[in-house]
């Protein structure tokens, strides 16, 4: 498997349970597996844009994760079995690559996904994670904390799974209400989101159910880390960050300049490469 740079070179990886997970690489150097968070795969999310940042210094991999893209999945969803398909990526990239370390970048929940794999001892040299967002659960209009699994799963029961979209928008990250009907106006993405929703119950296992720091999991990581906020995020996100950090031997914490979640690969850049190559 070998082509130009600016060319990506797709595969599949069988996960231990059998389900195929398809990958890509582009670039050349140092082999990065980049993690998505919620509703994203390789050609919906950061995956293509970080890529082209990146891909003049390292050997950029991106991939499906279950249930989205050309990945497959397997009844029933636990997140070790997601520990498992990166675990195999990895394996993959290492056998067509030649490489003999790989380091993980994970973004939102796919970063909540990396620090579990690398507690769990997936074998990988470095760790770098953007806003997990363990912010604990918003409170409703009673005050009460919202039952994300609860409401997500009974909205997909019922086929209702733009519902489920909008709740994850609005009530779970916090964004306006006219932000689902922006999405309902763009007809591509909008199939797409509604064609991923069945996978944000896995989304919200990764981050516990409770999306609380597991600041004892995160005791168990024995890899170089790097921890990243933006500046411009919620005070929540940013001291999450910082707890996230503290609990991990030895990671570094950065916040970057005049950032949100949805984080500029021109801005990840330049941390990235510092702690990667440096």
């Amino acid at each position: 498997m070998s082509a130009p740079a600016a060319e990506a070179v797709t595969g599949i990886a069988t996960s231990a349970d059998g389900t195929p997970i398809a990958w890509e690489h582009r670039g050349t150097g140092p082999v990065l597996v980049l993690v998505d968070g919620a509703l994203c795969d390789r050609s919906f999310g950061p995956a293509r844009p970080v890529t082209d940042e990146l891909a003049d210094a390292f050997t950029v991999v991106s991939y499906d994760r279950r249930g989205r893209g050309e990945s497959g999945d397997t009844a029933p969803y636990a997140v070790e079995r997601e520990i498992e398909d990166l675990a195999a990526v990895v394996d993959a990239a290492k056998a067509a690559t030649g490489a003999s370390e790989v380091d993980l970048l994970g973004q939102s929940s796919g970063a909540g996904l990396v620090y579990r794999a690398a507690a769990a001892g997936i074998p990988v040299r470095r760790i770098i994670g953007y806003e997990a967002p363990f912010v604990g659960l918003r409170p409703g209009t009673d005050g009460r904390p919202h039952d994300y699994l609860g409401t997500v799963e009974t909205l997909l029961a019922d086929g209702k799974n733009g519902k489920a979209v909008d709740y994850f928008m609005v009530d779970m990250v916090g964004g306006p209400g006219f932000l689902p009907i922006m999405f309902r106006l763009m007809r591509g993405p909008w199939k797409h989101l509604r064609a991923v929703a069945p996978t944000l119950p896995n989304d919200i296992r990764v981050m516990g159910g409770d999306f609380e720091v597991p600041t004892g999991l995160l005791a168990g990581i024995r890899v170089p880390a790097l921890v990243m906020a933006g500046t411009k995020s919620p005070g929540t996100m940013r001291e999450a960050q910082r707890r996230i950090a503290e609990a991990i031997p030895g990671a570094l914490h950065r916040e970057l300049e005049k950032q949100t979640h949805q984080v500029a690969p021109s801005a990840l850049s330049p941390e990235v490469r510092s702690f990667l190559l440096g």
